[in-house]
């Protein structure tokens, strides 16, 4: 199978996700500025979880620039990765509704934690059925910005019952951290002449 039909696909699950965290954002009955004023905390999950899905989308982007051949478990492990990203619109939603309030800040930070390891096992796919010397292979090397990701998610889970600013701090380093251009991939495939 070529690679075509899953990056559709993907990108389609990912547009959908967005669309559907937009719509949480109910518009005020009022006309007034200071009608916005409750719909702060739900925009601000909104930006953040919007932030966390572009970055995905990116890297899923780059990603697939290195897959030559699709095979069942590449399929499954990017299946795996949209099912925990297709539950960000949920916890995002809860999250922004319930003012950052500690349960449902722990539960966003365990949903970017699944987001996170299923990024990875959809790595080790790609790597398992291309080989230790492919691209991806070369361009994660030890992959300390997904490893440190995860790590960082793992302190912000039981920080957001006793500090949810410190949890929500974490979640909006990450997610600068990633939006540091991460060239990689670009430098191995440029080193690859693809």
């Amino acid at each position: 199978m070529g690679k075509n039909r899953l990056e559709a696909f993907s990108d389609g699950v990912l547009a959908i996700i967005i669309t559907i965290m937009v719509l949480e954002l109910k518009v005020p009955h009022a006309a007034e500025f200071s009608a916005l004023q409750p719909l702060i905390p739900v925009f601000m999950a909104y930006l953040l979880s919007f932030v966390y899905i572009a970055i995905y989308w990116n890297n899923h982007h780059h990603l697939m620039h290195t897959v030559q051949h699709v095979s069942a478990s590449i399929l499954w492990a990017n299946m795996h990765l949209l099912f925990w990203l297709s539950l960000v619109p949920f916890a995002s939603g809860w999250m922004g509704e319930n003012h950052f309030a500690a349960m449902p800040t722990a539960l966003y930070g365990f949903v970017l934690l699944m987001a996170g390891f299923a990024y990875w096992l959809l790595q080790k796919a790609i790597i398992r059925s291309h080989g230790p010397e492919a691209v991806l292979a070369k361009a994660i090397g030890n992959d300390i910005k997904g490893k440190g990701s995860l790590v960082l998610y793992l302190l912000a889970i039981p920080l957001a019952f006793t500090h949810e600013i410190l949890a929500d701090a974490i979640y909006v380093l990450v997610a600068v951290w990633w939006l540091i251009p991460d060239r990689r991939i670009e430098i191995q495939l440029n080193k690859n002449g693809n």
